[in-house]
């Protein structure tokens, strides 16, 4: 049989150099140099990345794209987004949902992004948006992975109706519980429903994923909770906390003893550095504090840290194009991953640590995988990052969805070349 596709001399994200990709069937069926097949479609990757497709743990598909409606946030804080999108809810409709959400899936899948995890708002008892969601789930399936969060954005407790609503949307398949426990009443009542979510999570067999500690607060402390009922109900490897902002307030002796207990747990973090770097530190003066988790610390403990988009023009963010490597650059700079296996570890963020998180079966770029790849304008995944790298090829089951013209600038200067390209990196010797 003929293969359908392959990749000549590509450069992979672990260093290997001169791999060639063959793909059949939507599977990725070999890897290695000089493979000896002829395909029906070839690509010259000529030492350029191929890299397994971006994944976005943490988005709000619901909200997305609706910047201005039905007026803008002013204060940049997260409380007025909150208040501004209780307003645009009341008038939502499926079709205008659905139509946003899948002008953003397009925009995302020509950035490389082939799975998404979106958190949808179960507070409108209507539950427009897990309908709308879920349609357009149905709709993007053949090209993109979309695993829906059942978020109670105003208050399991706090919004009358939520709880029923959540399971109501957990009934219609959306497949993972979240919550908000910081923006509860009360502390008691975060703690409370960090239990009570979870169990409902336990009773079903699913996932959780709670915005957890996103505030500037250090006595907001819900992850504690979350990583003991994950110990206590045996969800290890199936929780993720959102955000843990309130880590960057924290007291180290508190943080030495938080970090092992997520650690052993086997909770995840997903840090959002674009939307935190905004709204995060509004009401300190100076020095004012960065807004993002203690990504390091994390990491270095062994707990799994992803990055997410969160927001692309919405009540809460006006920026955004759907580029997670502008999310891996924007941690780089933020939490100060500069050395190289640091940035290493910020391209695994966008890419194989939240595939772990979702648990995506057949990510990655090894034989029996899917054929879902990247073709990337670099070299390696410092240079992705440094680059904000062009997705050249965008290939979803074996399929070529996706194609973007190389960044190249024509140049009209006596005595210089006709054109320049930005990429050149550092000799890996050299750099520290």
């Amino acid at each position: 049989m003929q293969p359908d596709l392959i990749l000549r001399g590509a450069a992979l994200p672990n260093g290997r150099e001169g791999v060639d990709i063959l793909v059949a069937d939507g599977i990725i069926q070999a890897v290695g140099p000089g493979i000896e097949a002829k395909g029906r479609r070839e690509i010259d990757a000529s030492g350029c990345l191929v890299a397994p497709p971006f994944v976005d743990c943490h988005f709000h598909m619901d909200a997305t794209l609706s910047l201005g409606l039905p007026r803008r946030n002013v204060s940049g804080t997260l409380l007025e987004g909150i208040a501004l999108w209780g307003e645009l809810k009341e008038t939502l409709t499926v079709e205008a949902v659905v139509g946003r959400a899948l002008a953003y899936c397009d925009m995302a899948v020509a950035q490389g992004i082939l799975a998404i995890r979106s958190h949808v708002d179960v507070c409108d008892d209507r539950l427009v948006g897990v309908d709308a969601l879920l349609e357009v789930k149905r709709r993007v399936a053949p090209y993109l992975d979309l695993q829906l969060v059942a978020f109670p954005q105003d208050g399991l407790y706090r919004s009358a109706g939520a709880r029923a609503n959540l399971v109501r949307a957990l009934d219609r398949g959306v497949e993972v519980v979240g919550g908000i426990p910081h923006f509860e009443r009360t502390m008691e009542d975060g703690r409370r429903s960090v239990v009570d979510l979870c169990e409902i999570a336990a009773e079903r067999g699913l996932r959780v994923d709670l915005h957890c500690d996103e505030t500037d607060d250090p006595l907001s402390r819900h992850v504690e909770t979350l990583a003991a009922e994950t110990h206590r109900l045996g969800l290890s490897g199936r929780v993720a906390g959102s955000h843990l902002t309130s880590m960057h307030g924290m007291d180290d002796y508190y943080v030495s003893k938080l970090i092992p207990l997520i650690a052993e747990s086997g909770v995840a973090a997903i840090s959002n550095p674009l939307i935190n770097l905004m709204i995060q530190g509004r009401h300190d003066g100076y020095p004012r504090r960065r807004g993002l988790t203690r990504v390091q610390e994390l990491q270095a403990a062994g707990v799994p840290v992803a990055f997410g988009h969160d927001c692309v023009m919405d009540p809460w963010y006006s920026l955004g194009s759907g580029d997670m490597l502008e999310v891996a650059h924007m941690a780089v700079h933020a939490a100060q991953l500069t050395s190289r296996e640091a940035m290493r570890a910020a391209f695994a963020a966008v890419t194989s640590v939240p595939a772990g998180i979702l648990g995506l079966d057949g990510y990655g770029l090894e034989p029996g995988c899917h054929a879902d790849l990247v073709l990337l304008d670099a070299e390696d995944p410092i240079e992705a990052i440094r680059l904000k790298a062009t997705r050249l090829v965008v290939v979803r089951r074996g399929r070529i969805v996706a194609e973007t013209p190389a960044a190249v600038s024509r140049l009209h200067l006596p005595d210089r070349p006709p054109s320049v390209s930005a990429r050149r990196s550092a000799p890996e010797s050299s750099a520290h």
